[in-house]
C-alpha cells in the first residue's frame, strides 16, 4: 500500500508540473490569434499567480478540514477544469477567467503535497517527487509543441492536456482511502491536529521570517537565472543565439538532473548539509558567470547553477517539520509557497527594469545579492530552530 501511494504521489507532483510551461509555448499562436500584444502573457501569468498565492495561504485551513488526499484531488480537478475551458476559450478574456481557478487549483495541492510529504517520507523522495515536477514541467510543451507541429491548434494542445489532468483526478479520487492511513516506517511526526493559524501567528514563530525569504531568494534566483540566461549569454558575451538558447534550457535540466542525484545523496547527508552543498553549487556557477574564463567556462557556469539549485527548494521543505513542528508544518509551507511564488512574479520582471536602465552585464550580480541573503538567511534560521 506504501508503495502504491508512493506511486500516487508521484503522479500529482507530475501532474503539478505539467501544465506550468504550456502557457509560454502556446502564446506565440495564441495572442496571434487572439490580436492581443506579445506582452499580454504577463496578465494571464500574474492572475494565475494571485490566484495560488491566495490558495496557498489557505492551503493550512483546507488541508485540517478535509485532508492532504481531498485537497490534492479536488485541486488537481480544478487545473483540469481550468485547462479544458483554456480548450474553449476564444478570447482572451474568456482566458483570464479561466486562469482563476487555474491558480486557486496549483496553490493548495503544491502546499498540501509538500507538507504530506514532509512529513511521512525521507528526504530522497522530496527530491525526486520534485525532479517528477520537472518531468511534467518538460512533457507539457513537449506535448504542446507536437500538437502545433501537427497542425491541430493551441486548443488541442490543451484539450489534450485538460484530458490527461482529468485521468490523474480520477487516480487521485480512487487512492483517497490510501492517504488516511498512516505511513508505516516514517521517521516524521504525525500530523497533530489543532486549530489553523493566522498569518499574524506565522509570522511571529521564530524563524519563519528567514524561512520565508529564503524562500522568496530562492525561486527569484531560479526564476530570473531561467529566464534571462539567453539575453545574457547573447547580449553581453556574445554567444550565438542557437547555442544560447540550448545552454538555457540546460540550466533546467540541470536542476532536474539534479534533484534525481540528490535522492541519493540524502542517505547521506541531512537536509542542512544539502541546503549548504546547493549554495555552494550556486556560487562556484556565479564565479564562473563572473570571472572572464571564456565562452566554455561561461556555459558551464550557468549548468552549475541550476545543479546548485537542485537540493535547495526540496531541502528546505522537507526540513520544515523538524524545524517548526509537525503540527505548524502545513501552515508554514504554505505561507513558504506563497512567498515563492512572489519571488516569481517580482523579481524576473526587476532584473529586466534594471537591466534596461543599465545593463545585462549586472545578471550575475543580481544572481549573487539573491544568494548571498538567501545564505544569510539561512544560517540565521538553523540558530533559531526550534523543534
Amino acid at each position: 500500500m506504501l508503495h502504491l501511494l508512493l506511486a500516487v504521489i508521484y503522479l500529482s507532483f507530475i501532474s503539478l508540473g505539467l501544465p506550468d510551461a504550456v502557457l509560454g509555448a502556446a502564446w506565440p499562436t495564441i495572442y496571434q490569434g487572439f490580436g492581443v500584444p506579445l506582452s499580454y502573457s504577463g496578465v494571464v501569468s500574474c492572475i494565475i499567480s494571485v490566484g495560488t498565492v491566495i490558495s496557498s495561504l489557505q492551503s493550512d485551513r483546507l488541508t485540517r478540514r478535509f485532508g492532504a488526499g481531498a485537497v490534492t484531488a479536488a485541486s488537481v480537478a480544478m487545473t483540469a477544469l481550468a485547462l479544458l475551458g483554456f480548450s474553449v476559450s476564444h478570447s482572451f478574456g474568456a482566458l483570464c477567467v479561466w486562469a482563476v481557478p487555474y491558480g486557486l487549483g496549483a496553490g493548495s495541492v503544491d502546499a498540501a503535497l509538500n507538507n504530506y510529504v514532509a512529513l511521512h517520507f525521507a528526504s530522497r523522495h522530496m527530491s525526486w517527487l520534485h525532479c517528477m515536477w520537472g518531468v511534467g514541467a518538460s512533457l507539457g510543451p513537449y506535448i504542446m509543441g507536437a500538437v502545433l507541429t501537427r497542425g491541430l491548434g493551441w486548443h488541442t494542445g490543451y484539450r489534450l492536456i485538460g484530458g490527461i489532468q482529468l485521468l490523474l483526478t480520477v487516480i487521485i479520487f480512487l487512492s483517497l482511502p490510501l492517504w488516511k492511513k498512516q505511513v508505516k516506517g516514517s521517521d516524521a511526526a504525525p500530523e497533530v491536529c489543532a486549530r489553523p493559524l493566522s498569518l499574524q501567528q506565522i509570522l511571529q514563530i521564530p524563524g519563519v521570517k528567514q524561512v520565508l525569504v529564503m524562500f522568496f531568494c530562492y525561486c527569484a534566483l531560479e526564476q530570473t537565472a531561467g529566464l534571462w540566461a539567453s539575453s545574457y549569454l547573447v547580449l553581453y558575451r556574445g554567444i550565438a543565439p542557437e547555442t544560447a538558447a540550448g545552454f538555457a534550457s540546460l540550466f533546467y535540466i540541470g536542476i532536474t538532473a539534479g534533484r534525481a542525484l540528490c535522492g541519493f545523496l540524502t542517505l547521506r547527508f541531512n537536509d542542512a548539509q544539502m541546503i549548504r552543498m546547493g549554495l555552494c553549487g550556486i556560487a562556484v556557477g556565479i564565479a564562473a558567470l563572473l570571472l572572464p574564463l571564456g565562452q566554455a567556462a561561461t556555459l558551464v557556469g550557468l549548468i552549475v547553477v541550476g545543479l546548485g539549485c537542485a537540493p535547495v527548494y526540496p531541502s528546505v521543505i522537507h526540513a520544515t517539520p523538524e524545524y517548526f513542528g509537525a503540527d505548524r508544518s502545513q501552515a508554514i509551507i504554505g505561507v513558504q509557497m506563497a512567498s515563492a511564488y512572489v519571488g516569481n512574479c517580482v523579481m524576473p520582471p526587476l532584473f529586466g527594469f534594471l537591466a534596461n536602465h543599465t545593463t545585462v552585464a549586472i545578471y550575475p550580480f543580481y544572481l549573487l545579492t539573491l544568494l548571498l541573503l538567501m545564505a544569510a538567511m539561512h544560517k540565521k534560521l538553523l540558530q533559531t530552530k526550534t523543534v
